[in-house]
């Protein structure tokens, strides 16, 4: 009995010859270079199908609210991996990138999922999102894509976020379910709770059909822009040097009861 041969492996994304290269079926020579942006780029590779107007402006207004916000602690790591390695830009980059988690920038993966939870429950989806309240609120466990540890009581890029899905027609069932989860959290804590910006991310990319398991790649290509502009400024008036002094201070040593 003969073992049935497997496929194979294979990419749609590039391909090339002497004369021409191609991304997907459009010849990038040809057909992208010059006459296509960055972000409809990305998201015909990503996706493989042309976006819409609309999408463009969604994905676009993503990027741009996730590419900065201080000195997080993706760009602490950033400065201080390139002020060890400065003749590996990408190595600062790539420590940068590596603390777009669970905790910070990439929160919109796991809000997500608990969209697509009130959202797959349909006419179910307000009891949906009290259990999801209840399971975090029992937890003692913050509900990803909400609170904020200075924008209150509401931060400014999730409204400018959801209003701008609204504006261009994109405003759909995610964005619901959030502000259903939104007034459920509100109910369960007794007070207003934020919607924060990966929570409206989550809202207005699952609208336009990106899947929760692809959203924290956004706030990858995002904040990597993010953090190449604070290499650049690390590079013409360096902080790495402070920011050392400032922790080496600020941790006081063990005391003989300590050790």
């Amino acid at each position: 009995m003969s073992n049935p041969r497997k496929p194979t492996p294979h990419t749609q994304l590039c391909s090339h010859d002497t004369h021409a290269i191609h991304y997907r079926d459009a010849n990038l020579v040809d057909e992208l270079i010059g006459k296509a942006s960055f972000v409809e780029v990305f998201v015909r590779q990503t996706f493989a199908r042309k976006p819409s107007a609309a999408e463009l402006t969604i994905v676009d207004a993503v990027l741009v609210t996730l590419m900065e916000h201080g000195l997080t602690p993706s760009v602490i790591a950033a400065r201080m991996v390139y002020s060890s390695s400065p003749e590996n830009l990408q190595a600062g980059v790539a420590a940068g990138l590596l603390a777009v988690a669970s905790r910070f920038v990439g929160t919109m993966e796991p809000a997500a999922g608990l969209l697509r939870r009130i959202v797959d429950a349909d006419e179910q989806g307000a009891a949906e999102a009290q259990r999801i309240a209840a399971e975090h609120r029992a937890q003692r466990q913050p509900v990803p894509g909400f609170g904020h540890h200075l924008h209150r009581p509401d931060d400014p890029r999730a409204v400018k976020l959801l209003a701008l899905a609204a504006e261009v027609g994109t405003y759909g069932r995610h964005c619901q379910a959030l502000q259903t989860l939104a007034q459920a959290i509100d109910a369960a804590a007794g007070r207003h709770i934020t919607i924060n910006a990966t929570g409206a991310v989550a809202a207005v990319l699952g609208d336009i059909g990106v899947p929760p398991q692809l959203m924290r790649g956004f706030a990858v290509l995002s904040r990597c822009a993010g953090l190449v502009a604070h290499i650049a400024e690390e590079q013409r008036d360096p902080s790495d040097r402070f920011i050392w002094d400032l922790v080496d201070r600020a941790m006081a040593p063990p005391s003989p009861i300590d050790q």
